[in-house]
């Protein structure tokens, strides 16, 4: 490993929140939490209202999540930034593209149904998603709850985006981490977003 990109790795661990989901989204009434203890299901009535420019980002993101695939929704990511979720690990922008430019080839409808912003710091958002997938071979829709984690840098950009699909946060080691960094490293060669999307070293 070359200086550069361990000094990389180590920005982009000091980007990452693990977030308490239990703390983040469990209900008083525990018959309306998962058995997990967690509550994923957005409820847009109790969402944190954001500034224009953090609701910009949102918005952003949600329409990546429905396949928007666009330059200038990317554009929200720094070009060194991390999507971190069970199946991908991207630790770059055009990588990261490679992700949300492959939605429209595997799926024949991605719609963001609702969400709830539950966290605005200055450095970051963290909000629940419910996204409804249709795969293009079955043709059958399944609604999905997540909780995302954004964290954002010095620019507003952002740096490092957390799709958590359970209640537990993710291990960067062993061979799910390996298989996960193929995925990101590789999505590319078939779903081939624009070059413009890369970073200035070419990655």
């Amino acid at each position: 490993m070359t200086c550069d990109s361990a000094h990389s790795k180590s920005l982009q661990q000091n980007y990452e929140k693990r977030p308490d989901p239990q703390a983040l989204t469990s209900n008083a009434d525990p018959s309306q939490n998962s058995s997990t203890g967690v509550d994923y299901e957005p409820h847009p009535e109790k969402s944190i209202k954001l500034e224009p420019e953090r609701e910009r980002i949102v918005q952003s993101i949600c329409r990546l999540y429905s396949g928007s695939a666009s330059e200038e929704d990317m554009q929200v990511y720094a070009e060194d930034a991390v999507y971190d979720d069970p199946w991908s690990y991207c630790d770059t922008r055009y990588k990261i593209a490679g992700q949300w430019y492959g939605i429209p080839k595997i799926m024949a409808s991605s719609k963001t149904l609702k969400t709830e912003v539950i966290s605005s710091k200055p450095s970051e958002i963290i909000f629940k998603l419910q996204q409804e997938y249709t795969p293009r071979i079955l043709h059958f829709s399944k609604p999905v709850n997540s909780l995302i984690t954004l964290t954002l840098d010095e620019q507003g950009k952002v740096r490092y985006h957390k799709d958590m699909w359970n209640e537990k946060d993710y291990s960067h080691e062993g061979l799910g981490k390996v298989l996960k960094t193929l995925n990101g490293d590789h999505l590319t060669k078939i779903t081939q977003p624009p070059d413009s999307l890369r970073n200035a070293d070419g990655a």
